[in-house]
């Protein structure tokens, strides 16, 4: 059974909106850190779009007063939580140094494949 991703129920609304939301934010609404936006999609410290209200509690997917930018990982701590157990949860992280940056063993490993 699976189901279905209404942010992307009208993809080119929301490629639209994620297209201004990276052009007009360069902090992360949630942590308040500087987003790489080169970084490609899949790593923590990737730029993301969160909606304020989210999805899942009837939020709008296409509104651009309810994105913001934020990275990957305070994104899925986040999840559907409120914006303020988010921020006091990716503080109690940073504060006991389980976040202090993107650590090696969360990329991506490639090998020459020549052994």
């Amino acid at each position: 059974m699976s189901r279905k991703n209404n942010r992307r129920a009208n993809g080119w609304r929301r490629d639209k909106v994620t297209a201004r939301v990276r052009a007009a934010y360069d902090v992360c609404w949630l942590c308040g850190q500087p987003v790489d936006k080169s970084l490609p999609a899949g790593l923590p410290g990737s730029p993301e779009v969160d909606e304020k209200i989210p999805v899942s509690r009837g939020g709008s997917p296409y509104d651009f007063s309810n994105c913001f930018l934020a990275h990957r990982w305070c994104n899925r701590i986040r999840s559907n939580h409120t914006v303020e157990w988010a921020r006091q949860r990716i503080s109690q992280l940073n504060s006991t140094g389980h976040a202090d940056n993107i650590r090696p063993t969360s990329l991506p490993l490639s090998t020459s494949g020549d052994w």
